[in-house]
Protein backbone atom coordinates (compact mmCIF):
# COMPACT_ATOMS: atom_id res chain seq x y z
CA UNK A 1 0.00 0.00 0.00
CA UNK A 2 2.97 2.31 -0.04
CA UNK A 3 2.91 3.27 -3.73
CA UNK A 4 0.97 6.23 -5.07
CA UNK A 5 -0.89 6.10 -8.35
CA UNK A 6 0.55 8.88 -10.47
CA UNK A 7 -2.02 8.94 -13.22
CA UNK A 8 -4.88 11.43 -13.04
CA UNK A 9 -8.41 10.86 -14.23
CA UNK A 10 -11.67 12.63 -14.98
CA UNK A 11 -14.62 12.68 -12.65
CA UNK A 12 -15.60 14.21 -9.35
CA UNK A 13 -13.29 14.13 -6.38
CA UNK A 14 -14.11 11.15 -4.19
CA UNK A 15 -15.83 12.16 -0.96
CA UNK A 16 -15.32 10.43 2.41
CA UNK A 17 -17.73 7.60 3.14
CA UNK A 18 -20.25 8.53 5.80
CA UNK A 19 -19.92 6.50 8.97
CA UNK A 20 -16.48 5.27 7.91
CA UNK A 21 -13.59 4.43 10.18
CA UNK A 22 -9.88 4.45 9.42
CA UNK A 23 -6.93 2.14 9.75
CA UNK A 24 -3.62 3.34 11.18
CA UNK A 25 -0.32 2.09 9.79
CA UNK A 26 3.02 2.90 11.45
CA UNK A 27 6.26 2.14 9.59
CA UNK A 28 9.45 1.31 11.51
CA UNK A 29 12.14 0.72 8.85
CA UNK A 30 14.84 -0.95 10.95
CA UNK A 31 15.89 -4.55 10.24
CA UNK A 32 18.91 -6.58 11.28
CA UNK A 33 19.77 -6.88 7.56
CA UNK A 34 18.13 -5.97 4.26
CA UNK A 35 16.76 -9.15 2.62
CA UNK A 36 17.58 -9.52 -1.07
CA UNK A 37 13.95 -9.75 -2.25
CA UNK A 38 12.53 -6.87 -0.17
CA UNK A 39 11.54 -3.62 -1.86
CA UNK A 40 9.92 -1.99 1.18
CA UNK A 41 11.84 0.90 2.67
CA UNK A 42 14.08 -0.64 5.34
CA UNK A 43 17.64 -0.14 6.57
CA UNK A 44 20.03 -2.35 8.57
CA UNK A 45 19.93 -1.41 12.23
CA UNK A 46 23.65 -1.77 12.96
CA UNK A 47 24.66 0.76 15.60
CA UNK A 48 22.11 3.37 14.52
CA UNK A 49 20.43 5.43 17.24
CA UNK A 50 16.73 4.60 17.10
CA UNK A 51 15.42 7.19 19.59
CA UNK A 52 15.23 10.15 17.10
CA UNK A 53 13.12 8.12 14.69
CA UNK A 54 10.82 6.81 17.42
CA UNK A 55 10.35 10.34 18.79
CA UNK A 56 9.54 11.70 15.33
CA UNK A 57 7.07 8.86 14.66
CA UNK A 58 5.39 9.57 17.99
CA UNK A 59 5.04 13.25 17.11
CA UNK A 60 3.58 12.55 13.67
CA UNK A 61 1.29 9.89 15.12
CA UNK A 62 -0.27 12.27 17.64
CA UNK A 63 -0.76 14.97 15.02
CA UNK A 64 -2.29 12.62 12.43
CA UNK A 65 -4.73 11.05 14.89
CA UNK A 66 -5.74 14.44 16.32
CA UNK A 67 -6.47 15.80 12.84
CA UNK A 68 -8.38 12.72 11.68
CA UNK A 69 -12.14 13.12 11.88
CA UNK A 70 -12.72 9.37 11.69
CA UNK A 71 -12.49 6.82 14.50
CA UNK A 72 -9.46 4.53 14.29
CA UNK A 73 -10.57 0.92 13.83
CA UNK A 74 -7.28 -0.96 13.42
CA UNK A 75 -3.58 -0.40 14.11
CA UNK A 76 -0.75 -2.11 12.22
CA UNK A 77 2.93 -1.53 13.05
CA UNK A 78 5.14 -2.83 10.25
CA UNK A 79 8.50 -2.34 8.65
CA UNK A 80 11.19 -3.31 8.63
CA UNK A 81 10.99 -5.27 11.83
CA UNK A 82 9.57 -3.19 14.68
CA UNK A 83 10.65 -5.77 17.26
CA UNK A 84 14.36 -5.15 16.57
CA UNK A 85 13.92 -2.00 18.68
CA UNK A 86 15.30 -2.49 22.18
CA UNK A 87 12.78 -2.77 25.02
CA UNK A 88 13.06 0.91 25.97
CA UNK A 89 12.34 2.24 22.48
CA UNK A 90 9.68 -0.38 21.85
CA UNK A 91 7.90 0.79 25.02
CA UNK A 92 8.23 4.42 23.89
CA UNK A 93 6.66 3.54 20.53
CA UNK A 94 3.86 1.43 21.98
CA UNK A 95 2.74 3.85 24.70
CA UNK A 96 0.96 6.42 22.45
CA UNK A 97 -0.41 3.61 20.29
CA UNK A 98 -1.92 2.00 23.38
CA UNK A 99 -3.64 5.32 24.13
CA UNK A 100 -5.10 5.41 20.62
CA UNK A 101 -6.22 1.80 20.96
CA UNK A 102 -8.03 2.55 24.25
CA UNK A 103 -9.59 5.86 23.20
CA UNK A 104 -10.79 4.57 19.83
CA UNK A 105 -11.59 1.04 21.01
CA UNK A 106 -9.70 -0.48 18.11
CA UNK A 107 -10.72 -4.01 17.21
CA UNK A 108 -7.25 -5.19 16.12
CA UNK A 109 -3.71 -4.09 17.00
CA UNK A 110 -0.99 -5.86 14.99
CA UNK A 111 2.79 -5.68 15.24
CA UNK A 112 5.13 -7.36 12.74
CA UNK A 113 8.03 -9.46 14.01
CA UNK A 114 10.65 -11.84 12.71
CA UNK A 115 11.68 -15.11 14.37
CA UNK A 116 14.21 -14.63 17.16
CA UNK A 117 13.43 -10.90 17.53
CA UNK A 118 10.87 -11.34 20.34
CA UNK A 119 11.92 -12.49 23.80
CA UNK A 120 9.72 -12.77 26.91
CA UNK A 121 10.27 -9.12 27.86
CA UNK A 122 9.26 -7.78 24.45
CA UNK A 123 6.32 -10.17 24.16
CA UNK A 124 5.05 -8.99 27.56
CA UNK A 125 5.48 -5.37 26.43
CA UNK A 126 3.36 -6.04 23.34
CA UNK A 127 0.53 -7.60 25.33
CA UNK A 128 0.60 -5.03 28.14
CA UNK A 129 0.23 -2.25 25.57
CA UNK A 130 -2.82 -3.81 23.95
CA UNK A 131 -1.32 -5.64 20.97
CA UNK A 132 -3.77 -8.37 19.96
CA UNK A 133 -2.02 -9.81 16.93
CA UNK A 134 1.57 -10.50 15.87
CA UNK A 135 2.48 -11.17 12.24
CA UNK A 136 5.71 -13.18 12.00
CA UNK A 137 7.81 -13.41 8.84
CA UNK A 138 8.69 -17.10 8.87
CA UNK A 139 8.88 -17.27 5.02
CA UNK A 140 10.12 -20.89 4.87
CA UNK A 141 11.05 -23.87 7.03
CA UNK A 142 13.77 -24.92 4.59
CA UNK A 143 17.29 -23.61 5.38
CA UNK A 144 18.32 -23.48 1.71
CA UNK A 145 15.27 -21.43 0.82
CA UNK A 146 15.88 -19.06 3.73
CA UNK A 147 19.44 -18.62 2.48
CA UNK A 148 18.17 -17.84 -1.04
CA UNK A 149 15.99 -15.10 0.50
CA UNK A 150 18.93 -13.88 2.62
CA UNK A 151 16.96 -14.42 5.83
CA UNK A 152 19.01 -14.52 9.04
CA UNK A 153 16.85 -16.87 11.08
CA UNK A 154 16.82 -20.65 10.87
CA UNK A 155 13.75 -22.93 10.76
CA UNK A 156 14.48 -23.87 14.38
CA UNK A 157 13.94 -20.24 15.47
CA UNK A 158 10.29 -20.21 14.42
CA UNK A 159 8.56 -22.60 16.89
CA UNK A 160 10.09 -21.09 20.08
CA UNK A 161 9.22 -17.59 18.83
CA UNK A 162 5.59 -18.62 18.40
CA UNK A 163 5.59 -20.25 21.84
CA UNK A 164 7.00 -17.04 23.37
CA UNK A 165 4.12 -15.02 21.89
CA UNK A 166 1.51 -17.53 23.01
CA UNK A 167 2.97 -17.69 26.52
CA UNK A 168 2.74 -13.91 26.83
CA UNK A 169 -0.92 -14.01 25.84
CA UNK A 170 -0.89 -12.71 22.24
CA UNK A 171 -4.42 -13.48 21.06
CA UNK A 172 -3.66 -14.10 17.38
CA UNK A 173 -0.50 -15.11 15.53
CA UNK A 174 0.01 -14.93 11.77
CA UNK A 175 2.81 -16.68 9.89
CA UNK A 176 4.02 -15.31 6.53
CA UNK A 177 5.32 -17.85 4.00
CA UNK A 178 6.73 -17.37 0.49
CA UNK A 179 6.42 -19.76 -2.46
CA UNK A 180 8.22 -19.64 -5.78
CA UNK A 181 11.65 -19.33 -4.14
CA UNK A 182 14.57 -20.36 -6.40
CA UNK A 183 15.26 -24.05 -5.83
CA UNK A 184 11.94 -24.67 -4.11
CA UNK A 185 10.06 -27.87 -4.92
CA UNK A 186 6.48 -28.97 -4.37
CA UNK A 187 7.77 -31.30 -1.65
CA UNK A 188 9.73 -28.61 0.22
CA UNK A 189 6.77 -26.24 0.03
CA UNK A 190 4.42 -28.91 1.37
CA UNK A 191 6.83 -29.50 4.23
CA UNK A 192 6.85 -25.78 5.08
CA UNK A 193 3.06 -25.69 5.04
CA UNK A 194 2.88 -28.74 7.30
CA UNK A 195 5.36 -27.31 9.80
CA UNK A 196 3.53 -23.99 9.82
CA UNK A 197 0.14 -25.61 10.43
CA UNK A 198 1.62 -27.73 13.23
CA UNK A 199 2.28 -24.48 15.15
CA UNK A 200 -1.47 -23.75 15.00
CA UNK A 201 -1.31 -20.12 13.81
CA UNK A 202 -4.60 -18.29 13.62
CA UNK A 203 -3.77 -16.89 10.20
CA UNK A 204 -1.37 -17.81 7.39
CA UNK A 205 -0.30 -15.49 4.55
CA UNK A 206 1.29 -17.22 1.54
CA UNK A 207 2.79 -14.89 -1.04
CA UNK A 208 4.29 -15.74 -4.40
CA UNK A 209 7.83 -14.41 -4.67
CA UNK A 210 8.08 -11.36 -6.91
CA UNK A 211 11.24 -9.93 -8.42
CA UNK A 212 10.92 -6.25 -7.65
CA UNK A 213 13.01 -3.64 -9.49
CA UNK A 214 16.06 -2.46 -7.61
CA UNK A 215 16.40 -5.46 -5.28
CA UNK A 216 19.47 -7.68 -5.03
CA UNK A 217 17.42 -10.74 -5.95
CA UNK A 218 16.32 -9.11 -9.21
CA UNK A 219 19.94 -8.19 -9.96
CA UNK A 220 20.91 -11.83 -9.42
CA UNK A 221 18.13 -12.90 -11.78
CA UNK A 222 19.29 -10.47 -14.46
CA UNK A 223 22.87 -11.75 -14.20
CA UNK A 224 21.86 -15.42 -14.25
CA UNK A 225 22.67 -15.99 -10.59
CA UNK A 226 19.24 -17.45 -9.80
CA UNK A 227 16.60 -19.22 -11.86
CA UNK A 228 12.95 -18.22 -11.35
CA UNK A 229 10.29 -20.79 -10.61
CA UNK A 230 8.56 -21.89 -13.81
CA UNK A 231 4.86 -21.09 -14.25
CA UNK A 232 3.68 -24.69 -14.01
CA UNK A 233 5.43 -25.24 -10.70
CA UNK A 234 4.21 -21.93 -9.33
CA UNK A 235 0.63 -22.86 -10.23
CA UNK A 236 1.08 -26.23 -8.52
CA UNK A 237 2.47 -24.50 -5.41
CA UNK A 238 -0.55 -22.21 -5.30
CA UNK A 239 -2.96 -25.12 -5.70
CA UNK A 240 -1.19 -27.08 -2.98
CA UNK A 241 -1.48 -24.05 -0.67
CA UNK A 242 -5.24 -23.77 -1.13
CA UNK A 243 -5.77 -27.51 -0.74
CA UNK A 244 -3.56 -28.06 2.32
CA UNK A 245 -4.68 -25.00 4.25
CA UNK A 246 -8.34 -25.64 3.50
CA UNK A 247 -7.92 -29.22 4.72
CA UNK A 248 -6.38 -27.82 7.92
CA UNK A 249 -9.32 -25.52 8.65
CA UNK A 250 -8.12 -22.26 7.09
CA UNK A 251 -10.46 -20.27 4.86
CA UNK A 252 -8.96 -18.49 1.87
CA UNK A 253 -10.56 -15.05 2.08
CA UNK A 254 -8.05 -13.19 -0.12
CA UNK A 255 -5.70 -14.39 -2.85
CA UNK A 256 -2.75 -14.79 -0.47
CA UNK A 257 -4.44 -14.92 2.94
CA UNK A 258 -5.98 -17.75 4.93
CA UNK A 259 -7.63 -17.57 8.34
CA UNK A 260 -9.34 -19.65 10.95
CA UNK A 261 -12.92 -18.55 11.67
CA UNK A 262 -12.95 -15.06 13.18
CA UNK A 263 -9.26 -14.45 12.53
CA UNK A 264 -9.17 -12.49 9.28
CA UNK A 265 -6.77 -9.54 9.26
CA UNK A 266 -9.16 -6.62 9.74
CA UNK A 267 -6.49 -4.02 8.97
CA UNK A 268 -5.66 -5.46 5.57
CA UNK A 269 -9.37 -5.85 4.84
CA UNK A 270 -9.65 -2.07 5.14
CA UNK A 271 -7.08 -1.70 2.34
CA UNK A 272 -8.75 -4.29 0.14
CA UNK A 273 -12.13 -2.62 0.65
CA UNK A 274 -10.74 0.82 -0.24
CA UNK A 275 -11.43 2.28 3.19
CA UNK A 276 -9.53 5.27 4.67
CA UNK A 277 -6.17 4.82 6.39
CA UNK A 278 -3.49 6.92 8.03
CA UNK A 279 0.19 6.31 7.37
CA UNK A 280 2.86 7.34 9.89
CA UNK A 281 6.64 7.00 9.59
CA UNK A 282 9.21 7.22 6.78
CA UNK A 283 7.80 6.02 3.41
CA UNK A 284 4.34 5.41 4.93
CA UNK A 285 1.31 6.33 2.81
CA UNK A 286 -2.16 7.35 3.90
CA UNK A 287 -5.47 8.13 2.24
CA UNK A 288 -8.12 10.18 4.04
CA UNK A 289 -11.02 12.13 2.58
CA UNK A 290 -10.01 11.48 -1.00
CA UNK A 291 -6.49 12.83 -0.41
CA UNK A 292 -3.54 10.47 -0.58
CA UNK A 293 -0.03 11.22 0.66
CA UNK A 294 3.32 9.47 1.00
CA UNK A 295 6.09 10.39 3.43
CA UNK A 296 9.72 10.77 2.43
CA UNK A 297 11.57 7.43 2.36
CA UNK A 298 14.65 8.51 4.28
CA UNK A 299 15.09 8.36 8.05
CA UNK A 300 17.28 11.46 8.33
CA UNK A 301 15.02 13.60 6.14
CA UNK A 302 11.93 12.26 7.86
CA UNK A 303 13.19 13.15 11.35
CA UNK A 304 14.36 16.57 10.18
CA UNK A 305 11.07 17.44 8.47
CA UNK A 306 8.98 16.31 11.42
CA UNK A 307 11.14 18.38 13.80
CA UNK A 308 10.97 21.45 11.56
CA UNK A 309 7.39 21.45 10.33
CA UNK A 310 5.56 18.44 11.78
CA UNK A 311 5.09 16.95 8.30
CA UNK A 312 7.27 14.67 6.17
CA UNK A 313 4.97 14.37 3.16
CA UNK A 314 6.80 14.07 -0.15
CA UNK A 315 3.94 13.22 -2.51
CA UNK A 316 0.24 14.05 -2.46
CA UNK A 317 -2.66 13.56 -4.84
CA UNK A 318 -6.43 13.91 -4.88
CA UNK A 319 -8.38 10.83 -5.87
CA UNK A 320 -11.01 11.20 -8.57
CA UNK A 321 -13.88 8.87 -9.31
CA UNK A 322 -11.99 7.50 -12.32
CA UNK A 323 -8.96 6.63 -10.23
CA UNK A 324 -11.03 5.05 -7.48
CA UNK A 325 -12.98 2.96 -9.98
CA UNK A 326 -9.79 1.27 -11.16
CA UNK A 327 -8.52 0.86 -7.60
CA UNK A 328 -11.80 -0.75 -6.56
CA UNK A 329 -11.21 -3.46 -9.13
CA UNK A 330 -7.49 -3.86 -8.35
CA UNK A 331 -8.08 -4.21 -4.60
CA UNK A 332 -11.52 -5.70 -4.02
CA UNK A 333 -11.20 -8.45 -6.60
CA UNK A 334 -8.37 -9.83 -4.43
CA UNK A 335 -11.06 -10.89 -1.95
CA UNK A 336 -12.68 -14.27 -2.53
CA UNK A 337 -16.05 -12.61 -1.77
CA UNK A 338 -15.32 -10.29 -4.67
CA UNK A 339 -16.50 -6.76 -5.33
CA UNK A 340 -19.95 -5.44 -4.44
CA UNK A 341 -21.61 -3.92 -7.50
CA UNK A 342 -23.86 -1.88 -5.20
CA UNK A 343 -20.90 -0.48 -3.28
CA UNK A 344 -19.19 0.43 -6.56
CA UNK A 345 -22.32 2.21 -7.78
CA UNK A 346 -22.74 4.12 -4.52
CA UNK A 347 -19.11 5.25 -4.40
CA UNK A 348 -18.45 5.92 -8.10
CA UNK A 349 -21.93 6.82 -9.37
CA UNK A 350 -22.03 4.41 -12.34
CA UNK A 351 -22.54 0.70 -12.91
CA UNK A 352 -19.30 -1.30 -12.97
CA UNK A 353 -20.67 -3.44 -15.78
CA UNK A 354 -20.91 -0.30 -17.92
CA UNK A 355 -17.56 1.17 -16.89
CA UNK A 356 -15.54 -2.00 -17.62
CA UNK A 357 -17.90 -3.47 -20.22
CA UNK A 358 -15.48 -4.59 -22.94
CA UNK A 359 -12.72 -5.80 -20.65
CA UNK A 360 -15.21 -7.48 -18.32
CA UNK A 361 -16.73 -9.48 -21.16
CA UNK A 362 -13.27 -10.61 -22.23
CA UNK A 363 -12.28 -11.97 -18.82
CA UNK A 364 -15.71 -13.58 -18.37
CA UNK A 365 -15.33 -15.44 -21.65
CA UNK A 366 -12.06 -16.91 -20.38
CA UNK A 367 -13.78 -18.10 -17.20
CA UNK A 368 -11.65 -15.88 -14.95
CA UNK A 369 -14.51 -14.05 -13.25
CA UNK A 370 -18.06 -14.89 -12.24
CA UNK A 371 -20.80 -12.35 -11.72
CA UNK A 372 -24.39 -12.11 -10.51
CA UNK A 373 -26.64 -9.14 -9.78
CA UNK A 374 -24.77 -8.30 -6.56
CA UNK A 375 -21.10 -9.21 -6.97
CA UNK A 376 -18.22 -9.89 -9.32
CA UNK A 377 -15.49 -12.24 -8.14
CA UNK A 378 -12.47 -14.07 -9.50
CA UNK A 379 -12.96 -17.77 -10.13
CA UNK A 380 -10.36 -20.22 -8.86
CA UNK A 381 -8.78 -20.12 -12.32
CA UNK A 382 -8.84 -16.33 -12.20
CA UNK A 383 -7.11 -16.25 -8.82
CA UNK A 384 -4.26 -18.25 -10.33
CA UNK A 385 -3.54 -15.35 -12.71
CA UNK A 386 -5.08 -12.54 -10.68
CA UNK A 387 -2.54 -9.90 -11.64
CA UNK A 388 -3.17 -10.53 -15.34
CA UNK A 389 -6.96 -10.42 -14.93
CA UNK A 390 -6.92 -7.20 -12.94
CA UNK A 391 -4.46 -5.62 -15.38
CA UNK A 392 -6.89 -6.42 -18.24
CA UNK A 393 -9.75 -4.78 -16.35
CA UNK A 394 -7.67 -1.78 -15.33
CA UNK A 395 -6.55 -1.26 -18.93
CA UNK A 396 -10.19 -1.35 -20.01
CA UNK A 397 -11.05 1.27 -17.39
CA UNK A 398 -8.23 3.54 -18.54
CA UNK A 399 -9.34 3.21 -22.17
CA UNK A 400 -12.81 4.35 -21.09
CA UNK A 401 -11.34 7.40 -19.34
CA UNK A 402 -9.35 8.36 -22.45
CA UNK A 403 -12.44 7.88 -24.64
CA UNK A 404 -14.52 10.15 -22.41
CA UNK A 405 -11.72 12.73 -22.37
CA UNK A 406 -11.62 12.83 -26.19
CA UNK A 407 -15.43 13.17 -26.46
CA UNK A 408 -15.55 15.96 -23.91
Amino acid sequence: MSRLISETGRGAVVAPVRGASAGLYVHIPFCHTKCGYCDFYSVPLGDRATAPLVQAVTRELKARVAACLLPIRTIFVGGGTPTVLDATQLRTLLAPLAEVAREHRVIEFTVEANPATVDDEKADLLVSHGVTRVSMGAQSFDPRELAALERLHSPEDIPPSVRTLRRAGVAQVNLDLIFGIPGQTLESWSASLSRAVALEPDHVACYGLTYEPGTRLTAQLQHGGVAPCDEELEAALFERTVTELSRSGYEQYEISNYARPGCRCEHNLMYWRNEPYLGVGPSAAGCIGGRRYKNVADIGQYVRRIEESGSAEQETETLTADMLAIEFVMMQLRLTEGLSLGDFRNRIGVDLRTWFAGALEKVREHGWVEMDEERIALTRAGRMIANHVMAELAAGGRRRVRSLSVRS
